[in-house]
This record gives C-alpha cells, sequence and structure tokens, in this order.
C-alpha cells in the first residue's frame, strides 16, 4: 500500500527533525516523509534523503514554495523560527502563508506546534511584566498562540500542539550550568519553585507522529505533551547525580533575568514569569498521560541526560 506523505517544516531543526526522525524509525512505515528546506543541497538534507525521505524545496516566507511542496501530501507538520529574527511580527506572517498553503494544496490533517497567547492572562496594560515589541508579553509564545486562528480557519483538519521546553536547550541555547567564579556549577533558571513541563525534541517528534496515526482522533482539538513537570531544583539533582558533581539550582528574581546580556533575555524572563505565576494552568494544558499514550516511548529527563552527557557543554571539574 502506497505510504501517505507527511511534509514535514523545519525538517533539519530541532521539532521537524524530531518528527521526521519518528517517521524513518517507525516500525509500522505507515507514513512516507517529505523534508522541506530552503536548501535541499544541505549535507542535513542529502542525510536524510539517504535515510529515505523525500526532499522538497520551500521557504516559509514564499507562499508558492509552500503550495507546491505541500501537493501531493496526506498532511504537514508546520512550525516557526522565532529564534533566527526575533520578531513576532515575521513568526505570525508565515504562519498565515503556511496555513493558507496547506489549504490551497488540499492537505487532509495537519499539526500547527503552538504556544499559549499569554496576553490572555497577562493583558498588555498589566504592567507585572514589561510589553515586549509594542504589543506582545512573551512574543516567541505569543505570536503563535495568535496564529492559531490561521488554522482554525482553514478548511484543513487541524491539531494545535502545545509543545513544552526542550532538554536540547542545555546543548545548543546556552541553558546549561556555568561555573563560578568559586569553581561551583550553577544551573540558572528563574523559575522559583515552579514546576516546569519539559521534554526532549524526539518525543515531540514521536508524539506528533502518535497524532498522525491516530487519524480523526484529534482533528480540531488543541492538546499538550510534556515528558516530565520538573522545576529547577530536581533538574540540578539530576545534573548532579549524572555529571557526579554538585550542581546548584539558582532562581534569579526576573527582572535580572530580564536584563542579562544575551539576544531575548527578555522574552524569555517574561515566559518564565509566565510559567511561574500561571503555573497551574500552564501544566495543566500539557497531559503528561497523553504524552504516553502518543508516544509509549516518552523519556525521563535523567535517562534524556545520560545519553547526552557528553553533548552538554559543561566544564568538568579540574584537578
Amino acid at each position: 500500500m502506497e505510504k501517505k506523505i507527511i511534509a514535514v517544516v523545519g525538517a533539519t531543526g530541532a521539532q521537524g527533525g524530531g518528527l521526521v526522525n519518528a517517521i524513518l524509525s517507525d516500525p509500522d512505515q505507515e507514513f512516507g516523509v517529505r523534508v522541506l528546506t530552503r536548501d535541499p543541497k544541505s549535507d542535513k538534507a542529502k542525510a536524510l534523503k539517504e535515510r529515505g525521505a523525500e526532499i522538497a524545496h520551500a521557504d516559509v516566507n514564499d507562499k508558492e514554495s509552500l503550495i507546491k511542496a505541500f501537493k501531493g501530501a496526506y498532511g504537514a507538520f508546520c512550525v516557526t523560527f522565532f529564534w533566527d529574527h526575533f520578531s513576532a511580527e515575521i513568526e505570525m506572517e508565515q504562519a498565515r502563508l503556511m496555513a493558507e498553503a496547506a489549504e490551497a494544496a488540499g492537505l487532509e490533517h495537519l499539526i500547527w506546534s503552538t504556544l499559549e497567547d499569554t496576553r490572555k492572562w497577562v493583558p498588555i496594560e498589566d504592567k507585572r511584566m514589561p510589553t515586549l515589541q509594542e504589543k506582545y508579553k512573551v512574543p516567541h509564545f505569543d505570536a503563535k498562540g495568535a496564529s492559531d486562528k490561521y488554522f482554525k480557519d482553514s478548511k484543513v483538519p487541524v491539531t494545535l500542539l502545545r509543545t513544552s521546553f526542550y532538554w536540547e536547550n542545555f546543548i545548543h541555547f546556552g541553558m546549561a550550568p556555568k561555573r563560578g567564579d568559586d569553581g561551583t556549577l550553577s544551573l540558572v533558571m528563574p523559575l522559583e519553585e515552579a514546576k516546569m513541563p519539559s521534554m526532549c525534541v524526539e518525543d515531540i517528534g514521536r508524539c506528533a507522529l502518535g497524532v498522525f496515526k491516530a487519524g480523526k482522533q484529534y482533528q480540531g482539538k488543541t492538546i499538550g505533551i510534556s515528558g516530565e513537570f520538573l522545576t529547577g531544583k530536581q533538574m540540578a539533582e539530576t545534573f548532579s547525580e549524572v555529571f557526579g558533581e554538585k550542581v546548584k539550582y539558582v532562581s534569579v528574581p526576573h527582572d535580572v533575568y530580564r536584563g542579562f546580556d544575551f539576544p531575548g533575555a527578555d522574552d524569555l524572563g517574561n515566559m518564565y514569569q509566565f510559567k511561574v505565576d500561571f503555573e497551574e494552568v500552564y501544566c495543566a494544558n500539557r497531559d503528561l498521560e497523553l504524552s504516553r499514550k502518543l508516544n509509549p516511548k516518552l523519556e525521563t529527563f535523567h535517562g534524556w541526560l545520560v545519553r547526552h552527557k557528553e553533548q552538554i557543554p559543561m566544564e568538568t571539574q579540574t584537578a
């Protein structure tokens, strides 16, 4: 029987790459995968082609290229790339183009990787956190949540998939524990005592595949996934156990974090504050039991950290 094709936006990145791996590694081989990329000749694209993926040129800023890449596919996984440009407006425009292209191509199912629009809980006039980019509280959340409407308004059956903080941020995003002047390692996350939903990108991909495998069951629904709900202290303790060296948890005030000297610190500071102030609702929007149902291989943070220990850019103890 001919495989149903899933077109994957961001297939050479984190979330999209997780879904591509899940499809290519699936014993059932129910689906084929079409990798959407701006550079079909890249090493990543070539490697995926060698593994059996179909490669299609597409640019998320070019609707016609998206329509062409979506044509003939059963479904698509759509994600945006805020950290490439730091613009909520660009992110929303790219989401709109993807939604319109999916409808024009006649897809039968689409998963939109999204997050909450935090302004539903923290209105613009609310002074507890600063307003960013003139009309957002957490731009990389709000733009995705506000873009849900493009997919809901489309004729393509959509599953809105709320994802979680992913552990790969400790590898690629500079969030690993840092060694201070006194030689001790500290994990700095302004989470106070709140629990934060988190998972690995491979599990996001496996959960997304589970949604596609379920057919119509999750179409027209908003669902949330996570691997575990962990406090900063619990994550630091896991780092300590796996690395064999004490890692201290440090929760700096949100205002201090917003002032850190790296791009997007203000956005992330607001994000952490949202997760603390609205811990109950944020966790409730992510269902651990459903995540395990969609993906029975759901990994723990400890298991993931053991497997990826060598990739964590954390200094080892010097003699």
